[in-house]
């Protein structure tokens, strides 16, 4: 099961009732976090799940209202009694961004990892146990759109393992994708495993035009969580200006890609009730929330769901 917390859903600056748009992502008790604007620990502290178990932020742009508040935050998790190391995950300019920022944080108690993705192509990279892949979009500098995925392997076919004769004791290697070598015989997992099930993805899309590649970078999603600046159809040439989405065209592409709901997110400041434009959203895709600061999700594989409602 995965756990999704939208921190905030502003754009350009924080507001008394906004905070600016942050994710924040937990499975098996480790944490992702997907942007760090200003005060971006506020939110984080009232979600409540902690700040130790962070691995990595991952940041989409350098806009100051995506990165300006990592320097607190990094001060703050050191406080918190932190030493193991924290990776840092960017486009291009990343060591730049980070170096300028710890000029007022000079002295840390872990350590810090970057790792620069490329702006240009996607990219595919393991976190713990969640495969991570990138994509450039179309914003004023590098930018990028992440998915997060969970895999899950194909069932182990007991009776295919028992006409094999393997032994019991030999099970749980295979089922950790490990060979055996039994009798002569090399067994390998696929011989007794079926096919890949169905796992959750989440997908995340700020500061951008609706690039045509998006559409198969999110096919799919559990949970396509996307920038609508504005809600209005008729701030589309400020949309296109900008390089950003009115609500319409983040709707169109989950409808495209066929994700299973939408969350919008990264409203302007100027959209005071995001909710009273929801429906420019929902007349092209019908499952699309205007996301509010500290949304949760909870998302079960779709098998361990119908165990739950058959039970």
């Amino acid at each position: 099961m995965l756990d999704v917390c939208l921190l905030g859903t502003g754009g350009m600056m924080p507001l008394p009732d906004r905070w600016l748009t942050s994710l924040l992502l937990r499975y098996k008790g480790r944490m992702l976090l997907v942007d760090c604007g200003e005060a971006a620990q506020i939110p984080l502290r009232i979600c409540g799940w902690g700040f130790k178990a962070i691995d990595a932020v991952l940041f989409t742009h350098y806009h100051a209202d995506h990165v300006a508040g990592l320097t607190g935050f990094l001060l703050t998790l050191g406080n918190s009694g932190r030493e193991e190391p924290l990776t840092l995950i960017g486009p291009a300019g990343l060591k730049t961004v980070v170096e300028g920022l710890l000029v007022i944080a000079p002295r840390l108690p872990y350590e810090i990892r970057l790792l620069e993705l490329p702006h240009d192509q996607g990219a595919e990279f393991l976190l713990g146990d969640i495969y991570v892949g990138s994509i450039p979009v179309e914003h004023w500098m590098p930018c990028l759109a992440y998915s997060f995925e969970i895999k899950r392997q194909g069932r182990f076919d007991r009776r295919k393992a028992e006409q094999l004769g393997i032994p019991v004791k030999y099970w749980k290697q295979l089922q950790k994708g490990e060979l055996v070598d039994l009798e002569g015989r090399r067994i390998k997992p696929e011989m007794v495993i079926g096919e890949q099930r169905r796992g959750i993805k989440v997908s995340y899309c700020t500061d951008t035009r609706p690039v045509e590649g998006l559409v198969d970078f999110i096919k799919d999603s559990d949970l396509f969580i996307c920038e609508g600046m504005y809600g209005d159809n008729r701030d589309m040439e400020k949309a296109v200006q900008k390089k950003h989405m009115v609500f319409s065209e983040a709707a169109l592409l989950a409808k495209r890609g066929e994700v299973e709901e939408l969350w919008l997110t990264h409203f302007s400041p100027a959209l005071e009730n995001p909710q009273e434009h929801i429906a420019s959203a929902t007349s092209v895709f019908a499952n699309t929330i205007a996301g509010c600061d500290l949304m949760t999700k909870n998302i079960k594989f779709k098998e361990m769901l119908k165990v739950f409602l058959d039970t």
